[in-house]
């Protein structure tokens, strides 16, 4: 690949990504079962560019709306003549004493009054700027007994709330019937059980379509009617609650909902108004998504019955050819109704188009387990977005209810229900863009907080707040009001130039390093140290046979002798990495924690690792303690003795360093004290005593050693970027800012900063023992010691993995932390690693922006850098994109926000030392680079990213420092005239022998 192809080619994934799904085939003219190649099809997509986000737009003429249903919402269940509706009776049955209802409001009595409120949701709708309002009307409002006569209040009421939105030019999309069905229907002939009940539903529709259907272009029938005769007729959970079981609740299905109710109201319209009004009508089919266990025919073939049973029951009959899918009629012929011919034909084709609900309702809620036919549900909207265009057709498909939930408490900062918008959205867009699906319009739902069917009050759907105690039910516009505004005014999520790659390349001296955490160390001496004299056994045994009590010479060790460098070294020649990371053992090299025993066969390993290392120009960079899980890897006197919350180990921390400079300071000039201490491991004592050790050992190197062996030191800190969950909320960056001093700031800022702990830390730990029992302690320095730790380093050193977003409110009581008062959320539209880890490389520079904004131009290093996998050579994709992309966003950092970036570390150099990480493998005691090792090779090959027209950098190469070679580079002069001399000698030797043989010859 040419040198400055690596950035544009991450700019052409979409176009590639595109045309490669062309290749893999959109859905042609669907048909029955067809629907089953979704779930290859997305299996085979690449990875990970298909799961990258799309940043694109919808295409024009998109329609964004909002919706709400009457029940969950208008309230005024008593006023202005309205009638009971069965859900009315349902919630005012009284509780069991196992099941008292908790205290506040009933049902849907109040809700959120929007029945006295109409202008008030409204002004709503105007703020977030939709293009469409979907809403039901309450057949018991419009006809209180479910017949004629009207209720001219009910139809004053809908009357003003259509005038209004044809004001604001908000078109309506209206629901006849959103489970509210009048009582007295349900007391006088048992609700939808009843055949009579298809016709009186006609009648209500004629009465709407008389009244409202010149200012109304799009109407649904009804919504979710699987959810109605499931769980109303079925299984009873929802009104009318009766437990009729399969049976009736087939019977109440397609039969009566569709073949004769759904189906009579499209004729009704189609026959009688269309020609005048010119609207359309379909019925809001409401499904969840499914996915196999493993990617099996059989297991397949369930997810399809599975669609069927649910989506299929009801969308096969209107949208292909009348009657219920196959699997359906092989599994259930003794309880499905049978339809006559002349109802297949009157209610096949009964849409204009697809009304697809997709969410939290039926998701994950109202489906029964055995719908799932032991598969995994999943809330892939794209993959059925796909399959409902297989399966019927390619009909025009229009999402009239989407988005998911947040608690019940959460008020403003919603950033749960954000990042489940986004994704839906996003995945809608990739269902256009990349599938060739036809969606013309999208539903949030709801506008506003109301009662939640089965679920109460206990979670909250809406865009803005409602107060439901409160009398006057305000309405407050939470985050999710800001994203859904800015996303309908930019038609989707347009590409912005801080999201594209750019060109470039880092300055001569980048630091192009690997990490290993703890390089092997294989100490067993090499055949050539044996001294033992052997025979060979050549007649019997075959083998060697040790001689008894005779002896050669012993001979020096060398460093050659260690055959477990060689290879490391090799391996790591192979990347072509400029420095090497690595952390020396404590425990291994002073096992008693101080200078009576020395495991000197262990430092001789590390002096020849380090000399070695410089042999091939790569410079060691060497941590002195890295925290692991057994005894934070400190001697175990020490750990045993209270580790660093005794001040004893600081001292033995600074005897350990002066050993390791003086023992391997001459091939190492680029010192760690401290490598990623973990601050969630941390007491403030142990915090404490740790920094003052860094600081001590960092003035013995500057004054005893530096001068002599011209290294600098600093300590790593592992640095996760802090996002806020909601951009938009002040909360959330309070608690961002927070987390970064903690995290970050609690160890940098006494280094790099003022010499002590950050005011924000102290004022919220004083904050927190004001109402706390807890006494959250962080000690003070003394002046001496802020003087002693202010500026003990040489650069900044930081180790980044991922990016974290966090929020103000409670949302997840398991992903809560009471001590800082954060709620850990995730953006589930990043990428993630098998270990859950989230892959957002815009982090990096974010964190690096922060670090010069707060501690000025000090040099900085990325330490580490890396992903797992899970030893699937597909995942390596992930990491390749991990690297090039956090890599690129290194270069902006450096290249855009100036900031002084002096190298990068991958982390890790094999899977051996750290599992998942690497990039060799090792199986069978067998290293095998991987692809991401090629692909980081390139890029240090590179330097960067360079361009067409990215000018040239002429870089001097540059040599590791190679203590053992001082002398000889320093005396060239002297080196030379030795050389002169003895080839001069080797010459006259020559001669003399020359000519004295010939006068031999002579006389001869």
């Amino acid at each position: 690949r040419p040198a400055g192809s690596m950035a544009l080619a991450a700019s052409l994934l979409p176009p590639l990504l595109l045309l490669l799904l062309l290749l893999l085939g959109r859905p042609g003219l669907g048909a029955p079962g067809q629907g089953a190649g979704t779930w290859s099809r997305f299996a085979r997509l690449p990875y990970p560019q298909d799961q990258l986000f799309l940043y694109d737009t919808f295409p024009d003429g998109f329609l964004w709306g909002a919706g709400s249903a009457a029940y969950q919402t208008e309230g005024g269940w008593r006023q202005g003549g309205k009638g009971a509706s069965v859900w009315d009776t349902f919630a005012h049955r009284p509780a069991t004493p196992s099941g008292a209802a908790p205290p506040g409001p009933v049902g849907g009595d109040v809700a959120s009054d929007s029945y006295n409120n109409l202008f008030r949701d409204v002004e709503g709708l105007r703020r977030l700027g939709v293009s469409h309002y979907r809403f039901s009307l309450s057949w018991a409002r419009l006809l209180p007994n479910g017949t004629a006569p009207p209720n001219p209040a009910g139809l004053a009421h809908y009357g003003r709330l259509l005038a209004r939105l044809r004001e604001l030019g908000v078109e309506p999309v209206v629901t006849l019937y959103h489970w509210d069905l009048p009582q007295a229907l349900q007391d006088a002939f048992g609700g939808w059980a009843s055949p009579v009940l298809p016709g009186l539903f006609r009648d209500y529709a004629e009465l709407c379509f008389r009244h409202f259907g010149g200012q109304v272009r799009y109407w649904l029938t009804m919504d979710n009617p699987y959810v109605v005769a499931w769980h109303g007729y079925g299984t009873g959970r929802l009104p009318p609650g009766v437990r009729g079981g399969p049976r009736l609740a087939y019977l109440a299905g397609p039969r009566r909902l569709l073949g004769r109710a759904h189906a009579k109201v499209w004729h009704l319209y189609n026959d009688h108004f269309r020609p005048a009004q010119r609207g359309k009508v379909s019925i809001a089919l409401s499904s969840h998504w499914i996915k196999p266990q493993r990617m099996t025919e059989k297991n397949i073939k369930e997810c399809q019955k599975s669609l069927d049973f649910v989506l299929g029951w009801f969308a096969k009959p209107i949208f292909i050819d009348g009657d219920y899918p196959e699997s359906m009629r092989s599994n259930l012929s003794s309880l499905l109704p049978e339809f006559s011919e002349a109802e297949k034909k009157y209610i096949k084709g009964t849409a204009d188009f697809f009304a697809l609900s997709f969410g939290a309702t039926l998701s994950f809620q109202l489906l029964d387990s055995h719908m799932k036919f032991q598969q995994l549900e999943s809330i892939s909207l794209r993959q059925l977005l796909y399959w409902i265009n297989s399966e019927y057709n390619n009909p025009q498909i229009f999402i009239v209810e989407n988005s998911w939930f947040v608690s019940g408490t959460t008020k403003k900062d919603d950033a749960k229900y954000i990042y489940y918008l986004k994704k839906f959205i996003m995945e809608t867009l990739k269902a256009i863009r990349y599938d060739g699906v036809n969606v013309f319009g999208y539903t949030v739902w709801s506008l506003l907080d109301g009662f939640e069917w089965h679920r109460g009050y206990s979670i909250r759907r809406g865009l803005f707040y409602v107060d439901f105690q409160s009398h006057d039910k305000k309405l407050m516009p939470k985050s999710s009001v800001l994203f859904y505004q800015k996303l309908i005014e930019k038609n989707g999520f347009p590409p912005l130039p801080e999201n594209q790659p750019i060109e470039g390349i880092f300055p001569c001296g980048f630091a192009w390093g690997i990490v290993d955490n703890y390089i092997q160390v294989d100490t067993t001496p090499a055949q050539f140290l044996d001294s033992s004299v052997y025979v060979w056994d050549v007649h019997q045994t075959k083998q060697l046979i040790k001689v008894d009590g005779v002896y050669a010479s012993k001979r020096k060790r060398h460093c050659v002798d260690f055959a477990a460098i060689r290879l490391q070294i090799s391996l790591l020649q192979e990347m072509h990495v400029t420095h090497f990371h690595f952390s020396l053992k404590w425990s291994l090299i002073l096992p008693l924690g101080n200078l009576s025993l020395i495991n000197h066969t262990l430092v001789h390993y590390y002096q020849c690792f380090a000399s070695e290392l410089l042999r091939v120009n790569i410079t060691p960079v060497v941590a002195l303690w890295q925290p692991m899980i057994e005894n934070q890897e400190l001697p175990v006197s020490l750990a045993k003795y209270g580790a660093w919350e005794n001040t004893e180990t600081v001292q033995a921390f600074v005897e350990y360093a002066r050993f390791c400079f003086t023992s391997l300071g001459d091939n190492v000039k680029f010192w760690i004290t401290m490598n990623e201490p973990s601050v969630k491991n941390l007491t403030y004592t142990a915090g404490h005593n740790l920094l003052k050790a860094h600081a001590k050992v960092w003035h013995l190197y500057d004054k005893e050693f530096r001068r002599s062996q011209k290294g600098k030191i600093s300590m790593a800190l592992q640095a996760d970027w802090v996002e806020p969950a909601c951009p938009f909320s002040r909360n959330d960056q309070e608690v961002a800012d927070r987390i970064l001093e903690f995290d970050i700031g609690w160890l940098a800022e006494p280094i790099f900063g003022n010499g002590d702990y950050p005011e924000v830390m102290r004022a919220w730990l004083h904050r927190r023992n004001s109402v706390d029992l807890y006494n959250f302690h962080l000690p003070y320095f003394s002046e001496d010691e802020k003087k002693l730790i202010q500026g003990s380093f040489d650069f900044f050193a930081l180790s980044h993995y991922t990016t974290t977003l966090v929020g103000s409110e409670k949302e997840d009581a398991v992903k809560y932390d009471h001590y800082l008062e954060v709620q850990m959320i995730n953006d589930i539209t990043w990428l993630h690693s098998p270990s859950r880890a989230a892959v957002v490389p815009w982090g990096l520079r974010k964190l690096l922006k922060w670090v010069k904004s707060k501690y000025g131009n000090v040099p900085i290093y990325v330490m580490a850098n890396g992903i797992d996998d899970d030893q699937n050579m597909v995942h390596d994709k992930l990491r390749v994109y991990y690297i090039q992309n956090y890599i690129n966003e290194a270069l902006k950092a450096y290249t855009l926000d100036d900031v002084n970036l002096q190298g990068y570390f991958v982390y890790s150099f094999n899977d051996k030392t750290a599992p998942k990480y690497g990039l060799y493998s090792y199986v069978a005691n067998q290293y095998e680079p991987k692809p991401s090792l090629k692909h980081y090779r390139e890029i240090i090959g590179n330097n960067g990213f360079p361009g067409p027209e990215t000018p040239e950098l002429l870089c001097p190469e540059e040599v590791a420092s190679c203590a053992n070679c001082h002398f000889f580079r320093t005396r060239k002069s002297l080196l030379a005239f030795i050389s002169f001399v003895f080839v001069a000698f080797i010459v006259t030797i020559f001669f003399i022998t020359y000519y004295s043989k010939r006068v031999e010859r002579r006389y001869k």
